[in-house]
């Protein structure tokens, strides 16, 4: 009897195991075919890199990106110091989480930056409830062998990583024919620095065909706006437009100012 039992459990222990690895793996899609028309690995690398160097308005360090698709499926995740343990190992994570916020919340006629959440998702705010929505996939996130994250075979590619973040750093993707195709994330500094170094990641790889936003800037419409002011009873103030991102640094807040203008 006990021999018949353990053979029972052990046959309900390796169907439970196949059933839980095909489950994984049919939520993996082939990025060669999934990511078409966005960045490659090398591609969101090099523009990374080049917009880490410029005067950030943060704390000058470096940085995780990731790309999605308009599906929110990871197409790339890259950094831009020596090795994965150059940057806050955190922001790996909250690179595609702001990816697939801004995708997620984006359209072909309006485009929202992470940044432009921020006062919206607050007590009383118009989005009240959001950032609680759409949790991130631990299994994707944590996944895999940790020595591949930030490079071309990252554990994260191929997959949805799902997530909801509020804060600068998360932008969407558009080509010069206005198709929205996925957004790009970063996170490695303050906030209003991610927002300035993820705009101009986009700027390098070509694709800010902005089409409109809420910032109030018809040359930069989702551009992080910064309209917070001091309120009796709330803390964190109030939002003039709504959209309000609260201040980093005044330097960070005037390069805001002079980010690239979209095409």
């Amino acid at each position: 009897m006990t021999s018949r039992k353990s053979l029972f459990l052990m046959l309900a222990l390796g169907a439970a195991v196949t059933a839980f690895s095909q489950a994984q793996s049919s939520s993996f899609v082939d990025p060669a075919s999934a990511c078409a028309g966005l960045p490659s690995y090398s591609q969101l690398k090099s523009a990374l890199v080049a917009a880490r160097s410029q005067a950030n308005g943060g704390f000058n360090l470096d940085m995780w990106g990731t790309v999605v698709n308009r599906d929110g499926v990871v197409c790339a995740v890259a950094f831009t110091g020596a090795n994965r343990g150059s940057q806050w190992p955190g922001s790996r994570v909250i690179s595609a989480q702001k990816a697939n916020t801004a995708n997620a919340f984006s359209l072909t006629g309006l485009a929202l930056s992470t940044a432009n959440l921020y006062s919206a998702v607050q007590p009383g705010g118009s989005l009240y409830g959001l950032q609680a929505s759409n949790p991130v996939d631990t299994h994707v996130a944590y996944g895999g062998d940790p020595g591949n994250y930030g490079l071309w075979n990252d554990p994260m590619v191929g997959n949805r990583i799902g997530g909801v973040n509020v804060f600068g750093g998360g932008l969407a993707l558009y080509n010069s024919k206005g198709v929205l195709l996925g957004a790009v994330g970063v996170s490695g500094d303050s906030s209003c620095a991610d927002h300035n170094i993820a705009w101009r990641t986009r700027h390098n790889l070509g694709l800010d065909y902005v089409p409109a936003g809420v910032s109030g800037d018809a040359t930069r419409p989702d551009n992080i706006v910064y309209d917070i002011t001091p309120a009796p009873g709330v803390q964190i103030g109030v939002s003039a437009g709504g959209w309000g991102h609260p201040v980093c640094s005044a330097a960070a807040t005037t390069i805001a100012a002079s980010l690239p203008v979209i095409p």
